[in-house]
Formats: C-alpha cells, structure tokens, sequence
C-alpha cells in the first residue's frame, strides 16, 4: 500500500522541487496535495530519521525549493547557511548576465568541497524518485559530456527519510559495482514503469531492488555483497552529513565549489541553469 501511495503522490506532483516533509506516524490512506503555506519540516528534524534501512514510508514534496529554503532560514539551525540577496562584487559575476540574490545565491559559510586542488566541484543532491530530479536529468547527462575538464561533478542521494535512504543505498551499490550507467535505468523504472523499487521492509526492498539488478546483467550475489558492504555504508554516513551540512530542504539542490546555490527557477529554465553552472564555476576556476 505504502509504495501505491507513493506513487500516486509522485505522479501527481506538478511543482519546481520535492522538499523534504515530516514523516507521517501512519501510513496515510490517500495522498495529499501540499498548499503554499504548508510548513516543512524543521532543519533538526534529519538528524532523528529512521535508520537508512527502515520501512518505505510515502514521499510528499514542498510547492517550491525558495519557498523551502525561506522558511528554513527562520529556523535556528540554518543561521550557518544564510541565503545573501546582496553578494561583496568579488563574488558577482563579472558581466552582469546573472544577477546574485536573483539567479543564484551565496552559501554563508563556503562549504568544503571533496575535489582535487584546481578542481571546481559542481555538486549534486537528488532523489531517484523526485520528478524534478528526473527532469533535470537529460540536462545534466548532456552538460557532463561537455563540461570543462575542471569541473568535478559530485552526485549525492538526499537522506531525509527511509524512501530516500533505500533509494541512496541502491545508487551507492551501483556506484560500489562500477554501474553508474544504470541511473537513467533506475529513473526511468520509477517515474514511467512505476515501480518505486522500495517495499514495506528492508527484506522487500533488497529483493526488489535484486530483481532490478539481475534484470539489468548483475549477478544478484555480488549486488547482496556489495549493498552491505563496507564502502556502502560509509558513502550513505557520508550523504547524511552533506544532507545535514547543505541544510537541503529542497531537491534537485545544486551547489558550484561550496559557495553558490541555484535551481531551475532561478535560473530561469533548465538550459539557463546549465549555462549558469558553467559561468559561476569558470568564475571560481579563475580565482
């Protein structure tokens, strides 16, 4: 039931980013359709999720990525990542096509990065099964191929809930088993199959997940070894710490080198959002 429900939600959602909302205490007997001033969950909240291999609750989404990240700032424990409408002129871009506080924001503080030194690291956080990040997708696949060698793409699952952390685990094992190339397979099987590939248990998950795998040339053995393993576990730890560290209410959340964040909305379309990715980390190259 919990995975039907969940993808009505899924189908039904026509907004600009999946947000992250309490998690229900039961599971709900229909889906429900967030207004504009349904409040989200409260920056603490992540830190008190179910463990990454809980039952599969349904995921809800929040009206807009701003509007999340608005009343996120109200809340005390995302003063260390303030949203600034007026950047210094040594962190606006130089031609004037884009305006700070408008198209893109400053994160404050600047955020580590994972990349080499004289790399930019354009940052990724997503959700398999948020429509937004599914539509984001193609851009993304056809920026990758073209990018400029400094440019490091880093891709993190988003880790609010036991939906979200099943879903991460299987992008860590894919990743574990050199299969990377099967993220537009597993995109494409929750969002035009409707399978959600996430059961009621931790049991259900694996075996359907497993069944995905086999169904795509893995041999369903070296899936269960690498889904437990070592490097899983502390690739998932890690996403929880970015999750917590970005204060993501919102997905897809994009973020060039620690310093700027912007969206779909922001930017004004999907192609402008590839474009401004491109200016913001040739910017960051140059210093």
């Amino acid at each position: 039931m919990l995975r039907t429900v969940a993808l009505v939600a899924l189908l039904s959602i026509s907004v600009s980013a999946c947000g992250r909302q309490p998690a229900p205490s039961a599971a709900p007997t229909a889906p429900s359709t967030p207004s504009a001033a349904s409040p989200s969950a409260p920056p603490g909240a992540a830190a008190a999720a179910p463990d990454a291999r809980g039952a599969a609750q349904a995921p809800t989404a929040e009206n807009t990525q701003e509007a999340t990240a608005t009343e996120a700032q109200d809340e005390p424990g995302a003063a260390s990542l303030e949203h600034l409408a007026q950047l210094p002129a040594q962190q606006q871009l130089p031609d004037g096509r884009w305006q700070p506080g408008v198209n893109y924001d400053a994160i404050v503080p600047a955020q580590p990065t994972s990349v080499p030194a004289g790399k930019v690291e354009v940052l990724e956080v997503f959700w398999y099964a948020c429509p937004h990040c599914f539509a984001l997708e193609p851009y993304l696949a056809t920026w990758r191929k073209n990018k400029p060698d400094y440019v490091q793409f880093v891709r993190v699952p988003v880790m609010w809930g036991p939906v979200h952390r099943a879903h991460a685990r299987l992008y860590y094992t894919l990743q574990a088993l050199a299969r990377g190339d099967l993220d537009a397979k597993v995109f494409d099987t929750i969002h035009n199959d409707q399978k959600l590939l996430v059961g009621n248990s931790d049991e259900e998950t694996l075996t359907l997940q497993i069944e995905f795998a086999k169904a795509n040339g893995i041999d369903p053995q070296a899936f269960r070894k690498a889904y437990d393993s070592f490097g899983v576990n502390a690739n998932l730890q890690r996403a929880e710490e970015i999750t917590l560290r970005y204060h993501v209410e919102g997905v897809p959340f994009i973020a060039i080198n620690g310093k700027y964040t912007s969206d779909v909305n922001k930017a004004g379309s999907h192609e402008k959002l590839m474009a401004l990715i491109d200016d913001l980390a040739a910017s960051e190259h140059r210093h």
